[in-house]
């Protein structure tokens, strides 16, 4: 039985999200603030966080940005806020999707769903990628730059060994949609863009003058590293 841990200070919302997440077979943590949510995942090892932006105290941006620095659990934000900037700056810190209030408990669960579906199914190039300055190796999720290691959160791994799995491959942005989130994916195609910049910022990648990702104006990305 998967296990979604929910994380609210509401809770009507955590009980109403609780309802339709046991019906539909999930075994349901819940957590009221931050502090108790990094508690109950270090503890729990749930298999996605459903997390509320705004919690008291330690908030789920915070909360997220803690739980990217060591592990690639799948997460979901939460916001009341659904303004472009919240939305951009939860996805840049690791998030895996987003639903903002109010919502119907169907869409989430539903987006539950989707997301663990993606997690269980995602598949890399085989064998270790080596490239001047850069090395992905696939088996042991594991990316060096300069042969520094470089975290990435599990959706941004896939996004780049799909990306350096084909040097020079020109992606469309719907392409890689389908390619890393999954057919089932419902949402705005620049969710590829706000990750793609957070790739870059983490690879120490110069946008004016790229070593690893490369835009192509009106199509999309490609991997122009150097094999080696």
């Amino acid at each position: 039985m998967r296990t979604v841990l929910v994380v609210d200070d509401e809770p009507h919302i955590r009980a109403v999200l609780r309802g339709y997440l046991e019906a539909d077979g999930y075994r349901v943590l819940e957590a009221s603030s931050g502090e108790e949510a990094l508690d109950l995942l270090r503890r729990e090892s749930p298999d996605l966080v459903l997390l509320d932006v705004m919690l008291p105290g330690v908030d789920g941006l915070e909360v997220l940005r803690r739980v990217r620095a060591t592990s690639q659990v799948p997460v979901i934000l939460v916001t009341a806020r659904a303004e472009e900037v919240d939305t951009l700056i939860g996805l840049a810190v690791g998030a895996d999707d987003y639903v903002t209030k109010p919502f119907s408990p169907r869409e989430v669960t539903a987006r539950v769903g989707v997301v663990l579906r993606r997690a269980a199914g995602r598949t890399a190039p085989d064998g270790a990628l080596h490239f001047d300055g850069l090395s992905i190796d696939p088996e042991r999720r594991e990316v060096t730059v300069d042969q520094v290691p470089v975290t990435l959160s599990s959706l941004e791994f896939d996004l780049l060994a799909t990306l350096a799995g084909s040097p020079g491959r020109v992606w469309s942005r719907a392409q890689l949609l389908r390619q890393v989130w999954g057919g089932d994916f419902f949402g705005d195609e620049r969710v590829v863009d706000v990750h793609i910049r957070s790739i870059r910022s983490r690879l120490g990648d110069d946008v004016t003058a790229p070593r690893f990702v490369s835009t192509v104006r009106g199509v999309g990305y490609k991997f122009t590293g150097t094999p080696r």
